[in-house]
């Protein structure tokens, strides 16, 4: 459900790369898409996903030093490395991918949303950690009480306060997106079939509800999803072959305010299919989620620089961590995959 507020302008200003493979195995094929969060004691926290030889993906913790206008980022540790059945396969890649955190004050816990690839494919996976080091797995995401059973799905990220869910069951909610095995076949085949299905039937970003009142009787009930809904389908605009998740939702005047990714394709001359991942606004109704209040109708980020031109994949900017500013109202660090292959920082201002 839209209900489209007026324009919403937007000032992005690049500060380039702050995470590169630092040469170490473990960052051999990348070190990409981080979450990123405040400690207990205010520091900052990323959450990278840093790629061995083979595909192979740990969930790295890194903490910020310096001052905000010159950060260092030093790796600390690891949150989570693949250990569990679900998270390993024994061949091709696997791992612990693509986290989210956020603090979610009615738990006191942070808790991360994270793709973990197994046997069975991706899956949306959670941890819980009370002081944003230490990460205890809760498991994969049962996703079977709102009709959509078991399958492929990627981009968890939750938001911080409790929700209304469509049925008004106030609830713990989270983005998620269901995969089509279409949109991985080869070559230009699935392009005209991914345009030829309504947008609704494409990969869509959706919010997944959980209530409350089960999860603060049992943290463990955060597994089981009673409602979920399309909230983000593809558009004519940009986006048009899926959309997904991004950053986590921060509460701004009009809403929830978060950073999505949208994909489009182009055929190239040699058959092969170049995709083109790009990023945009959305703000959801502050009580009712599903309902989208502002939809960016172009991107806010594209990939322009070399660094988001060119790596692991070309022509990527893919945002999964934001950090607010305490002395600056509406204005964000938001930190992003480029190109799967490296961290940028880009400051961004609501206006």
């Amino acid at each position: 459900m839209t209900e489209q507020i007026g324009e919403l302008d937007a000032t992005v200003t690049r500060l380039g790369a702050v995470l590169r493979p630092n040469g170490d195995p473990c960052e051999a094929e990348g070190v990409l898409n981080p979450g990123a969060a405040r400690s207990r004691s205010g520091a900052l926290l990323l959450y990278p996903r840093v790629v061995a030889e083979g595909n192979r993906s740990r969930i790295a913790i890194v903490e910020a030093a310096g001052t905000r206008e010159r950060p260092s980022f030093v790796r600390v540790g690891f949150a989570l490395d693949p250990t569990e059945p679900y998270e390993r396969r024994a061949e091709g890649g696997y791992g612990c991918e693509d986290a989210r955190v956020t603090f979610v004050p009615a738990l006191d816990r942070y808790v991360m949303a994270y793709t973990a690839f197994g046997p069975a494919g991706p899956r949306v996976a959670v941890a819980l950690s009370r002081d944003g080091y230490e990460w205890e797995r809760l498991g994969l995401v049962d996703f079977s009480g709102a009709g959509l059973g078991t399958g492929d799905d990627k981009d968890g990220a939750f938001f911080p306060e409790p929700v209304l869910s469509p049925a008004g069951v106030r609830s713990f909610a989270f983005y998620h997106r269901p995969m089509m095995h279409i949109s991985s076949m080869d070559g230009c085949a699935a392009i005209p079939h991914i345009l030829a299905l309504p947008p609704e039937q494409r990969e869509s970003t959706r919010i997944a509800y959980v209530p409350a009142d089960a999860v603060l009787a049992d943290v463990r009930n955060l597994l089981r999803v009673a409602e979920s809904a399309i909230v983000l389908a593809p558009a004519p605009e940009w986006g048009r072959i899926k959309t997904g998740g991004g950053t986590p939702p921060v509460r701004v005047a009009e809403g929830w305010f978060s950073l999505y990714h949208g994909v489009d394709a182009e055929v190239l001359d040699d058959g092969k299919v170049a995709m083109l991942y790009r990023a945009g606004i959305v703000i959801h109704d502050a009580e009712r989620p599903h309902v989208v209040r502002y939809r960016s109708p172009e991107p806010v980020l594209s990939p322009e620089t070399p660094d988001e031109c060119s790596g692991v994949v070309n022509d990527v900017v893919f945002p999964t961590g934001i950090d607010p500013y305490d002395d600056r109202p509406r204005t964000y660090d938001v930190y992003y995959g480029m190109a799967d292959e490296r961290v940028g920082r880009v400051r961004l201002a609501l206006r």
